[in-house]
Protein backbone atom coordinates (compact mmCIF):
# COMPACT_ATOMS: atom_id res chain seq x y z
CA UNK A 1 0.00 0.00 0.00
CA UNK A 2 1.36 3.28 -0.53
CA UNK A 3 2.29 6.13 1.72
CA UNK A 4 -0.70 8.03 0.13
CA UNK A 5 -3.27 5.24 0.21
CA UNK A 6 -2.06 4.58 4.01
CA UNK A 7 -2.80 8.30 4.82
CA UNK A 8 -5.95 8.25 3.69
CA UNK A 9 -7.15 4.94 5.34
CA UNK A 10 -5.64 6.29 8.71
CA UNK A 11 -8.59 9.13 7.90
CA UNK A 12 -11.58 7.05 6.49
CA UNK A 13 -11.15 5.11 9.89
CA UNK A 14 -11.21 8.73 12.36
CA UNK A 15 -13.80 10.50 10.21
CA UNK A 16 -16.51 7.54 9.31
CA UNK A 17 -15.12 4.25 11.51
CA UNK A 18 -14.46 2.29 8.74
CA UNK A 19 -12.40 -1.04 9.24
CA UNK A 20 -9.90 -1.80 6.69
CA UNK A 21 -7.79 -4.45 4.99
CA UNK A 22 -5.27 -5.41 2.40
CA UNK A 23 -5.15 -8.70 0.57
CA UNK A 24 -2.78 -9.05 -2.57
CA UNK A 25 -2.01 -5.44 -2.81
CA UNK A 26 -5.69 -4.57 -2.49
CA UNK A 27 -6.92 -2.33 -0.07
CA UNK A 28 -10.93 -2.67 0.82
CA UNK A 29 -12.72 -0.60 2.87
CA UNK A 30 -15.72 -1.79 5.30
CA UNK A 31 -18.30 1.31 5.54
CA UNK A 32 -21.46 1.25 7.21
CA UNK A 33 -24.21 2.75 4.99
CA UNK A 34 -24.87 5.90 6.90
CA UNK A 35 -21.80 7.12 5.88
CA UNK A 36 -21.89 5.80 2.47
CA UNK A 37 -22.71 9.30 0.54
CA UNK A 38 -20.47 11.16 3.06
CA UNK A 39 -17.43 9.20 2.50
CA UNK A 40 -17.49 8.81 -1.24
CA UNK A 41 -18.28 12.83 -1.21
CA UNK A 42 -14.89 13.05 0.99
CA UNK A 43 -13.07 10.47 -1.65
CA UNK A 44 -13.85 12.37 -4.77
CA UNK A 45 -13.20 15.77 -3.31
CA UNK A 46 -10.19 15.41 -0.76
CA UNK A 47 -8.78 12.22 -2.29
CA UNK A 48 -8.95 12.69 -5.65
CA UNK A 49 -10.76 9.40 -6.53
CA UNK A 50 -12.34 10.73 -9.13
CA UNK A 51 -13.91 7.92 -11.16
CA UNK A 52 -16.10 5.07 -10.55
CA UNK A 53 -15.11 1.69 -11.59
CA UNK A 54 -17.59 -0.75 -10.96
CA UNK A 55 -20.32 -1.59 -8.36
CA UNK A 56 -21.65 -5.33 -7.48
CA UNK A 57 -23.04 -6.60 -5.18
CA UNK A 58 -22.69 -10.30 -3.23
CA UNK A 59 -25.13 -12.38 -1.54
CA UNK A 60 -24.54 -14.04 1.47
CA UNK A 61 -27.83 -16.54 1.25
CA UNK A 62 -28.85 -17.96 3.72
CA UNK A 63 -26.74 -15.56 6.18
CA UNK A 64 -29.29 -12.65 7.22
CA UNK A 65 -26.72 -10.56 8.97
CA UNK A 66 -25.26 -8.92 6.39
CA UNK A 67 -26.90 -10.71 3.35
CA UNK A 68 -25.47 -8.46 1.06
CA UNK A 69 -22.18 -6.86 0.58
CA UNK A 70 -22.57 -4.13 -1.92
CA UNK A 71 -18.83 -3.54 -3.61
CA UNK A 72 -17.55 -0.28 -5.13
CA UNK A 73 -14.14 -0.11 -7.32
CA UNK A 74 -13.06 3.90 -7.33
CA UNK A 75 -9.82 5.17 -9.09
CA UNK A 76 -8.08 7.71 -8.10
CA UNK A 77 -5.87 9.07 -11.80
CA UNK A 78 -3.94 11.54 -9.88
CA UNK A 79 -2.31 9.10 -7.73
CA UNK A 80 -2.52 5.66 -9.17
CA UNK A 81 -4.86 4.25 -6.48
CA UNK A 82 -7.63 1.57 -7.17
CA UNK A 83 -10.08 1.40 -3.59
CA UNK A 84 -12.41 -1.17 -3.10
CA UNK A 85 -15.20 -0.10 -0.61
CA UNK A 86 -17.42 -2.71 0.39
CA UNK A 87 -21.30 -1.46 2.34
CA UNK A 88 -22.57 -4.72 4.24
CA UNK A 89 -26.31 -5.03 4.29
CA UNK A 90 -28.77 -7.02 6.07
CA UNK A 91 -32.39 -8.99 5.41
CA UNK A 92 -34.29 -9.61 2.35
CA UNK A 93 -35.36 -6.01 1.11
CA UNK A 94 -32.09 -4.21 1.04
CA UNK A 95 -31.54 -0.51 0.96
CA UNK A 96 -28.69 1.89 0.43
CA UNK A 97 -28.58 5.62 -0.94
CA UNK A 98 -27.72 6.41 -4.35
CA UNK A 99 -24.02 7.67 -4.91
CA UNK A 100 -24.99 8.58 -8.46
CA UNK A 101 -25.29 12.86 -7.98
CA UNK A 102 -21.20 12.07 -6.26
CA UNK A 103 -20.38 9.56 -9.45
CA UNK A 104 -22.72 9.98 -12.43
CA UNK A 105 -21.37 7.01 -13.94
CA UNK A 106 -22.59 4.48 -10.93
CA UNK A 107 -26.75 5.40 -12.73
CA UNK A 108 -26.06 2.51 -14.92
CA UNK A 109 -24.17 0.48 -12.35
CA UNK A 110 -26.33 0.87 -9.89
CA UNK A 111 -29.53 -0.13 -12.16
CA UNK A 112 -27.48 -3.35 -12.99
CA UNK A 113 -27.03 -4.15 -8.76
CA UNK A 114 -30.94 -4.09 -8.28
CA UNK A 115 -31.86 -5.44 -11.71
CA UNK A 116 -29.53 -8.36 -10.41
CA UNK A 117 -29.85 -8.16 -6.92
CA UNK A 118 -32.57 -6.31 -6.06
CA UNK A 119 -31.03 -3.85 -3.63
CA UNK A 120 -32.90 -0.67 -4.21
CA UNK A 121 -31.26 2.64 -4.25
CA UNK A 122 -32.96 5.81 -2.65
CA UNK A 123 -32.99 8.82 -4.17
CA UNK A 124 -32.17 6.67 -7.89
CA UNK A 125 -33.14 9.06 -10.69
CA UNK A 126 -34.00 6.10 -13.04
CA UNK A 127 -33.97 2.75 -11.64
CA UNK A 128 -35.66 0.33 -13.76
CA UNK A 129 -34.57 -3.13 -15.77
CA UNK A 130 -31.12 -2.74 -17.62
CA UNK A 131 -30.25 -6.11 -18.50
CA UNK A 132 -33.45 -8.45 -17.90
CA UNK A 133 -36.72 -8.39 -19.73
CA UNK A 134 -38.90 -5.60 -17.97
CA UNK A 135 -41.57 -8.00 -17.45
CA UNK A 136 -39.00 -10.05 -15.58
CA UNK A 137 -39.79 -11.46 -12.41
CA UNK A 138 -37.27 -11.99 -9.54
CA UNK A 139 -33.47 -10.89 -9.55
CA UNK A 140 -31.70 -13.90 -11.11
CA UNK A 141 -28.28 -13.19 -9.10
CA UNK A 142 -29.65 -14.00 -5.65
CA UNK A 143 -28.75 -16.85 -4.30
CA UNK A 144 -32.28 -18.14 -3.05
CA UNK A 145 -33.85 -17.56 -6.47
CA UNK A 146 -34.94 -20.84 -8.23
CA UNK A 147 -32.57 -22.11 -10.58
CA UNK A 148 -35.27 -23.83 -13.15
CA UNK A 149 -32.82 -26.19 -15.09
CA UNK A 150 -33.06 -29.43 -16.32
CA UNK A 151 -30.78 -32.11 -14.56
CA UNK A 152 -28.14 -33.63 -16.36
CA UNK A 153 -28.80 -37.29 -17.35
CA UNK A 154 -26.47 -39.67 -17.06
CA UNK A 155 -26.35 -43.26 -17.45
CA UNK A 156 -27.62 -44.39 -13.36
CA UNK A 157 -30.72 -41.72 -13.69
CA UNK A 158 -31.54 -41.66 -17.09
CA UNK A 159 -35.02 -43.76 -16.23
CA UNK A 160 -35.61 -41.70 -13.65
CA UNK A 161 -35.19 -38.54 -15.66
CA UNK A 162 -37.17 -39.70 -18.73
CA UNK A 163 -40.24 -40.06 -16.21
CA UNK A 164 -40.47 -36.15 -15.96
CA UNK A 165 -39.76 -35.22 -19.26
CA UNK A 166 -42.89 -33.87 -21.40
CA UNK A 167 -43.50 -35.26 -24.29
CA UNK A 168 -46.06 -34.52 -26.93
CA UNK A 169 -48.80 -36.44 -27.05
CA UNK A 170 -49.65 -38.45 -30.26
Amino acid sequence: MSETLEQIVKDMKERFAVESSVYAGDTTLLLSPEYLQAAFQTLRDEYHFNMIVDVTAVDYWPQQEPRFHVVYHIYSMLNNDILRVRVPLNGNGPHLPTIEKIYPGANWKEREVWDLFGITFDGHSDLRRIVMPYDWQGHPLRKDYPLGYEEVQFTFNAAEIDKRKPYAKD
